[in-house]
Order: C-alpha cells, then structure tokens, then sequence
C-alpha cells in the first residue's frame, strides 16, 4: 500500500463524492476549483494506485480511463449510464457462473473477467437523454 499523502486523500474524497466514472483531467479541474494546488500527474498516479489497490474502478472509454471510488469490496460488475455517466455497482452470479463454466469447458482454470453494461438510465430516458460515453 501507498503511504497516505494529503494529495492522495485529496483525490480519494473528491472520487468518493461522485457517483459516475470521471476522466483524472475532470477530477484535477474540480479539485483545482476547490482551491487546491494539486498537479495533475499526482491525480494520474493517485487515481492509478486507487486502482490498482481496489479502491477505485476504471473503465476505457474512447481511448481515455475513467474512474470511480468502489462503493462495493471484492468483485463485483457495474450498470452505466451512457448519458449522465450514473454506475450502479451490481453482483451477477450467473456471469460467475458461466465465465467459470466457459473457462473449465476449454480447460482453463482462475477466470477472471470484467464486466460493464452500459445502457440509459431511467431519469435520462425519460428526458431522452443523449449518449456521452
């Protein structure tokens, strides 16, 4: 684990105040609003170690990673907004099943995966909400 910088607690509770994935450029621009002098490649290495530690989530979206604080521990999947950018953490049992059903049926062992559904929130559908990720 990374040692606790005031930099690093700066990113992690701007992240954990969002409910949607965010670019590290959007997230440097709202701490930098908020008066900190912050680098933005302390926001790229702190997002970087957030994640690699699980303790963020990051997607690629059009060539560009996005992240967000988990709100859930261990694996789990994500419902995305393409509009608003909304995630709703969610289990999926039965992908657990089938990635480790797929992987033993061609004799592979320790599946792992990723899995992200992406669709359009009802708040946006009712508005009819334009597609951004």
């Amino acid at each position: 684990m990374k040692r606790r910088t005031w930099q690093r607690t700066a990113v992690q509770e701007a992240l954990a105040g969002r409910d949607d994935f965010v670019s590290a450029q959007s997230l440097h621009s709202a701490l930098r609003a908020g008066g900190s002098p912050i680098g933005l490649a302390t926001v790229y290495r702190a997002l970087s170690d957030l994640a690699e530690e699980g303790e963020a989530d990051s997607l690629q979206a059009e060539g560009e990673s996005l992240y967000r604080a988990c709100a859930s521990p261990g694996h789990h999947h994500h419902l995305i907004c393409r509009s608003c950018g909304r995630t709703v953490e969610i289990q999926a049992d039965a992908i657990e099943s089938w990635a480790a059903s797929a992987a033993a049926a061609h004799g592979f062992s320790d599946p792992q995966h990723v899995v992200d559904v992406f669709g359009t929130c009802g708040a946006c559908a009712a508005r009819g909400g334009s597609q951004i990720l």
